[in-house]
């Protein structure tokens, strides 16, 4: 057979059931494949950050691993951005590219260059088969290190003579895969006393917890011990339920925030790995150092890799979780049992004193015209239907996405990891494909909109019914938000006005771009249009683009 026909029955070995890419003529052998191959679905996009982005969500919502196939060294170099978002959101993805001729190395030709050097910096790991006879293997290796905690993408070039050669090393079935290491007995029973004995214990979880099909266990784990419950501040997946009692939402970006938000806490339970990402320095530590560290983690490598641990537990999060559940039933006395219930009472009434405080919030802003962000989104929110899938790149706005909108756990909500923008439109995308029978609605700004904004052609053409919901402030205002940080941190005068960072002169015509693409849309200004809109949306079954104007920063 050929190399070709080895990478298409890899990929339909691999439960692969569609691809997104944006083809080139390296990637010849691979479209014209295709026809032979109806069960994978190829979905085209006209970015290759677009693409990336889609795979990243259908991966995301799927729970299998994303392909993308690319074009050459200027399509690799166009994918870089959102692929150092699937990095750092770990997402297992497949990205191939079509490579030049191999024959033709040596004379540097159009398009050329070493693509896995290039991708190795945001990629777990990065190859090229030199001939046909290695693509079983390599293609094997990629999926299982894909795969593999911490799960991320990783890449292969696809050489076209290569696809051409002929091989007799066939498609090596894929391997099974079972559950996790377990953690140890006696890091468990450590863990668990350590449980018992603390007053005020805490939790950190991450999209681990969603990716392991552990939320469950987590939101009985809180239960049981009366804790609250922090996630990680740049979160892809909702991994405990936004409306739990013991919910305190996104810890903060700083480490010096970190520990004033966990100060009370005099023990920390961190679920996952990578948990604190920091935005601005600050010195000491990232925990308070007066609270015991516990950590359970998928990855050794991973497991106190910026941050001390006191008892440190590698194995399949939602095994340990279970466990400790049982040990903490079995063990707790009565006294525990009496502490959790008035802790658990605490958090309660915390969470009822903060519905209060954001319904008074809204009501401040309930008349402003234009509409502020939240006004926006508590009207999208109340008409939305409860299986819809929400898509977060508010950014700005993701604190009201959080008190506004009712996220069961995973499968609720998606979002981008890395800092990167434009990753919500694109990634929306492939949460449809993977969700076909639930509503998807896109919530991202104007800024954020506009890297990626190719995506609503592909949305149209392949009859996707996405709802693209745009607030338009006219202004990078995450920028001006972190400006007004950088200022104060280090003593900048802060009467100046805000450098390039306005998106005005001209205002930016979404509803006039995504007619141009093929998708029907309107601009909101009021909430009574805002509401229209978005059941004309939701009623019209496809693709719906949705321009609201919102306040800036005031």
């Amino acid at each position: 057979m050929r190399g070709r026909e080895v990478l298409m029955n890899s990929l339909v070995a691999q439960g692969v059931d569609c691809l997104f890419g944006n083809p080139g003529t390296t990637e010849s052998p691979l479209l014209d494949s295709l026809a032979d191959h109806p069960q994978i679905t190829y979905y085209m996009a006209l970015h290759e950050g677009v693409a990336v982005g889609a795979a990243k969500g259908y991966a995301e919502a799927s729970g299998k691993v994303g392909v993308v196939n690319l074009h050459v060294a200027p399509g690799l170099g166009n994918a870089m951005g959102m692929l150092y978002s699937v990095l750092k959101a770990r997402t297992p993805m497949l990205v191939t590219a079509g490579q030049q001729d191999t024959r033709l190395r040596l004379r540097e030709p159009v398009l050329g260059h070493d693509l896995a050097a290039m991708a190795a910096p945001v990629v777990k790991w990065a190859g090229e088969p030199a001939n046909a006879d290695e693509l079983r293997l390599m293609l094997h290796r990629a999926f299982t290190i894909a795969q593999a905690p911490p799960a991320g993408p990783v890449f292969v070039a696809l050489p076209i003579d290569v696809m051409e050669q002929e091989t007799e090393i066939g498609t090596q079935p894929p391997q099974q895969w079972h559950d996790r290491p377990q953690v140890s007995a006696s890091g468990l029973d450590a863990a668990v006393a350590a449980l018992l004995g603390s007053t005020a214990p805490g939790v950190i979880a991450g999209d681990n917890v969603a990716t392991a099909r552990a939320s469950a266990a987590l939101v009985e784990l809180a239960e049981r011990l009366g804790a609250p419950v922090w996630h990680e501040p740049l979160r892809v997946q909702a991994a405990f339920p936004s409306r739990h009692p013991s919910n305190q939402g996104r810890i903060p970006f700083t480490a010096a925030a970190v520990c004033s938000a966990l100060a009370d806490r005099d023990l920390v339970l961190l679920v996952g790995a990578d948990l604190i990402p920091e935005l601005w320095f600050d010195p000491g530590p990232q925990l308070p150092e007066g609270a015991r560290i516990i950590q359970i983690c998928e990855s050794e490598g991973r497991l106190a890799a910026n941050h001390r641990v006191d008892i440190g537990l590698v194995g399949g999060l939602a095994d340990a979780l279970s466990r400790i559940n049982n040990q903490l039933a079995e063990r707790g006395d009565g006294a525990f049992k009496a502490a959790v219930a008035d802790r658990n009472t605490v958090l309660r009434a915390a969470q009822e004193a903060q519905r209060r405080r954001d319904g008074e919030a809204l009501r401040k802003v309930w008349d402003a015209r234009p509409m502020t962000p939240k006004r926006a989104l508590h009207e999208i929110s109340i008409q939305l239907p409860p299986e819809v899938v929400i898509v977060d790149e508010t950014i700005t706005g993701y604190q009201d996405v959080e008190a506004l909108f009712d996220f069961r756990g995973p499968g609720d909500y998606f979002a981008g990891r890395g800092g990167g923008i434009g990753q919500g439109i694109a990634s929306a995308l492939g949460v449809q494909v993977a969700l076909p029978g639930r509503p998807v609605v896109a919530l991202t700004g104007d800024g954020s909109a506009m890297y990626s904004i190719q995506a609503l052609w592909t949305a149209a053409h392949y009859g996707l019914p996405v709802i693209f919901v745009v607030l338009s402030n006219r202004e990078y205002r995450v920028l001006k938000h972190n400006i007004d940080l950088y200022r104060h941190r280090f003593n900048v005068p802060s009467n100046r006005a805000y450098p390039h960072m306005d998106l005005t002169n001209p205002t930016l015509g979404f509803v006039e771009m995504a007619n141009g693409m093929g998708v029907s849309a309107e601009q909101a200004s009021n909430p009574e249009a805002l509401a229209a809109a978005l059941r004309r949306g939701l009623a019209s079954g496809k693709p719906y683009l949705i321009d609201v104007v919102v306040s800036g920063k005031q």
